[in-house]
């Protein structure tokens, strides 16, 4: 299984992709994990993209593909991968590709979680985290037992800076600009599976899972 998830920021991505990594016993891979290993071992590309970071500015695409160069041809790798957050760009998208087939291991599958806005922005404000042990809580779907309250070590409950709507809609409208050119190039490759992404996550994950039989290989 080698496949990308897409998915706005709040659409349940992640624990999708965690979720089919458990399963499969494959690695989930983001850009935020590959930059942070290679930058604490210091590789030559670590200290590139440390000193792009430590500028202020965007890692440029040549050194974030030959970091996924590095981590796409790891032994744990072999069975398969899930890429969650990239790539984000249509240079990352052909770069990735021109990758693969070097490795002769091309992508098989793009599933596009697809969340509409308003749903988004309920789901993300309603988020509240522990700052004390980091447990994360959904006033919605997943509230605390007490309000307001944690229920692993008693710490009140915060909003993250960042999930106010303001900053939510202006997330979801630099998504929407990024992603909509990658589900458009790969629909034109026949990898793209949409799935509705409303709903419960194990509802979710169903049509996932359903999406993809028939689509991929099971091994590598």
């Amino acid at each position: 299984m080698r496949l990308l998830l897409l998915g706005a920021p709040g659409s349940g991505k992640g624990t999708v992709a965690q979720r089919l990594c458990n399963e499969r016993d494959i690695p989930q891979i983001s850009t935020g994990d590959i930059l942070r290993e290679a930058v604490r071992e210091g590789t030559d590309l670590g200290l590139k993209a440390k000193s792009y970071m430590d500028a202020g500015k965007l890692v440029p695409d040549e050194v974030i593909l030959g970091m996924m160069e590095k981590r796409l041809t790891a032994p744990d790798c072999a069975s398969g991968y899930v890429l969650d957050g990239f790539p984000r760009t249509l240079a990352q998208a052909t770069g990735l590709d021109e990758l693969t087939e070097r490795t002769e291991k091309p992508l098989e599958a793009a599933v596009y979680i697809e969340v509409p806005e308003d749903e988004v922005i309920k789901r993300i404000t309603s988020r509240r985290s522990c700052p004390k042990c980091g447990a994360i809580y959904n006033v919605l779907y997943s509230p605390p037992k007490k309000e307001g309250i944690c229920d692993a070590c008693g710490a009140a409950l915060e909003q993250r800076s960042d999930d106010t709507e303001e900053v939510v809609k202006n997330r979801y409208q630099i998504y929407l600009k990024e992603t909509s050119p990658l589900i458009e190039y790969y629909h034109g490759q026949d990898k793209l599976i949409t799935v509705d992404g409303v709903g419960g996550m194990d509802e979710v994950y169903s049509r996932v899972t359903a999406g993809l039989e028939g689509r991929i290989a099971t091994g590598s």
